[in-house]
């Protein structure tokens, strides 16, 4: 098993343990221990990972925090653990203390879902109160997990890591401050737009309109590039398609000859499920099929795993979703880009299957 696969099989079980992890020592051994061994690192070895590992300040001797990652009996990675239901801050914390009475370059607060790593970007030897690098387990992206292995044991470098935390830390600082002006503008945002396309002075009533303007405009230029890289997509499955019609399932040949039509919404719709279920699952196993009635997304072309199903032959569109159960729940949707808002619910049906394959 790869490292990739490691992590997601990690972040598979935390739904499963974490009501059943009462105390932080529970946390650290399910959770957290996992992860470290996952880096590559040996956790009964205290040559490369060190329990309560010891830091001494002023005239303080003896304290101690959780983990530390060793590299020639010396600490590269402070690591401060907390329950999994306990928020994570610096405030007043171990780890921001030992930072800088210790070698390490870089610290990890964790609550075994949450993953926080710092270093000394603004002062030397002075560890940032912000991270360069926040991964959620529950949420993962697959650059999460690219940043995550440059910590691994077989290929750790501590300058590899430096070179690219500030641009981590400010690019992900950016997108927070960039995200919440798309949700709600602040006067200072729509007046440096506004004065983009409106030479006259802004006032009150005019920074009204114009906040509404933008939120507008930002919705529509999200969801244009939402269906330009949709339609790009597609082009790109339909010639994969044409080179491979002669591999194609006979049931879907002879669907085709029986007046099946196949629109171009139900392919658009099929790729905005793909796109979706791109985090959880090699897209490869998302297959359709068309029928008179509907059109069916179903997992390694399986009908007794159905993903969904798309009813656009009509007046009005439906997603059908599946539970546990397999039963099926029609929703109404306006356009393709609600079926984002059913993401969760087709990405716990995919998992559904990829858990009964394990039993």
């Amino acid at each position: 098993m790869d490292f990739k696969d490691e992590i997601k099989q990690l972040s598979e079980r935390i739904e499963k343990l974490k009501t059943n992890l009462l105390t932080e020592e529970a946390t650290k051994n399910a959770l957290i221990l996992p992860l470290l061994k996952s880096l590559g690192y040996d956790v009964f070895n205290p040559l490369e990972v060190m329990p309560e590992f010891i830091c001494d300040i002023g005239t303080k001797k003896g304290e101690k925090i959780d983990y530390a990652i060793m590299n020639n009996n010396e600490p590269i990675l402070l690591i401060e653990c907390k329950h999994w239901n306990q928020e994570l801050t610096l405030h007043d914390n171990q780890l921001l203390r030992y930072f800088h009475v210790s070698k390490a370059k870089f610290g990890l607060l964790t609550n075994g879902i949450i993953y926080r790593f710092y270093t000394d970007l603004e002062t030397p030897n002075k560890m940032d109160e912000k991270p360069f690098l926040e991964i959620n387990l529950l949420d993962l992206k697959s650059h999460h997990i690219d940043e995550l292995k440059k910590f691994h044991k077989t290929y750790f470098n501590i300058d590899s890591i430096l070179s690219s935390a500030s641009e981590l830390k400010y690019t992900s600082q950016l997108k927070a401050v960039l995200s919440k002006e798309f949700a709600n503008p602040s006067p200072e945002f729509v007046k440096l737009l506004s004065k983009q396309i409106y030479e006259g002075m802004i006032t009150p009533k005019l920074l009204e309109q114009f906040t509404s303007l933008v939120k507008k405009s930002i919705s529509n230029l999200i969801s244009d590039t939402i269906s330009e890289r949709l339609k790009s997509a597609l082009k790109s499955e339909t010639a994969q398609e044409e080179n491979n019609e002669s591999t194609r399932p006979t049931k879907e040949t002879s669907a085709n000859e029986n007046n099946v039509v196949t629109t171009t919404e139900e392919l658009e719709g099929y790729m905005v499920v793909k796109a979706i279920l791109r985090e959880v699952i090699d897209i490869s196993k998302v297959i359709y099929r068309d029928a008179q009635t509907y059109f069916a997304i179903l997992f390694e072309n399986n009908n007794r795993k159905p993903i969904c199903r798309l009813y656009f032959n009509g007046n009005k569109k439906y997603i059908a979703t599946f539970d546990k159960d397999k039963k099926e729940t029609k929703n109404h949707i306006e356009s393709l880009d609600d079926i984002y808002k059913y993401g969760d619910l087709l990405k716990e049906t995919v998992k559904n299957y990829m858990g009964s394959e394990k039993k």
